[in-house]
């Protein structure tokens, strides 16, 4: 209780100095927050890439349907495949003229359907990765009905190693900020700690534990961290909201980084109270 009594007094005493403290702390979550939305919706996109990742295999004119739906069974009960869609000459004729319609005059033309039927089958998302990809396409070229298999090879590498790109600098990026924001948090209470560094030798001349001491500035810390998150919070989203509706369609963070991005404010803020303190109670 003392500690928080401490902590809201020093507020009031120093009005100006917390709001600095806390814009100093909002400033560099700021930039957190700009990664964490940018982070976001590069992750939404690939998502929807690897999303589209399918295999096609096509089939050979002679396959007769208990093969067809012999193989349909097989690939469908593998439990890295989802969903296993056979499509007829006839449905891929109609397809390829709905979605080329420029050609349609030399569909129309042909005496005969050129297009073989084939099964288009999709992942299950926790098996969809390269290897994955390959190994359902291997099963399926062992078939003797199956005459080719096409997945995207020259390419699903890139948008794989893309995703481990992006996972990877998502990681060093957001831990090289988050850090930038503990040293600038460090500061600020660095600043607050000299300015009643006579309170502090005062407490020290009577006896005060430096627990005793340490805990007003650790509450301080913690409360600074959290009015410096919500000042990122709002800085962040009214940024969002600029550049979503008048330079490209974003889309806004889930709710847990939210959440989780006030706690890191917070706890980056008791972190570095507590850092400061302890070096300043040991040269005191």
């Amino acid at each position: 209780m003392h500690a928080l009594r401490e902590a809201l007094a020093a507020f009031r005493r120093a009005p100006l100095l917390t709001a600095l403290s806390a814009a100093m702390i909002g400033l560099s979550l700021l930039v957190v927050g700009l990664f964490g939305v940018a982070s976001w919706n590069v992750s939404r996109v690939l998502d929807d890439v690897e999303a589209r990742v399918e295999i096609v295999a096509y089939l050979r004119d002679s396959a007769s349907p208990r093969e067809v739906a012999e193989l349909q069974e097989a690939l469908a009960e593998r439990p890295d495949v989802a969903e296993v869609f056979y499509i007829t000459r006839e449905q891929a004729l109609e397809s390829a003229r709905r979605d080329m319609a420029e050609f349609d005059s030399i569909f129309s033309s042909l005496d005969s359907n050129p297009l073989p039927a084939s099964m288009e089958i999709r992942m299950v998302s926790a098996y969809r990765d390269a290897d994955g990809v390959r190994a359902v396409a291997a099963a399926a070229s062992e078939s003797p009905i199956v005459e080719d298999v096409r997945f995207g090879a020259d390419w699903l590498d890139k948008v794989f190693l893309l995703r481990k790109v992006a996972g990877a600098a998502s990681v060093v990026l957001g831990i090289t900020f988050g850090l930038v924001a503990a040293l600038i948090i460090g500061a600020a209470v660095r600043i607050s700690i000299f300015a009643r560094r006579e309170e502090i030798e005062i407490m020290h001349l009577v006896g005060a534990a430096d627990r005793f001491i340490r805990g007003p500035f650790l509450l301080e810390g913690l409360f600074t961290g959290i009015l410096g998150g919500a000042a990122a919070l709002g800085g962040t989203y009214f940024v969002y909201r600029v550049l979503s509706g008048r330079v490209v369609q974003l889309a806004w963070m889930p709710p847990e980084w939210v959440a989780l991005g006030l706690a890191a404010g917070a706890l980056l803020g008791m972190m570095a109270s507590a850092i400061a303190v302890r070096r300043y109670l040991r040269t005191a």
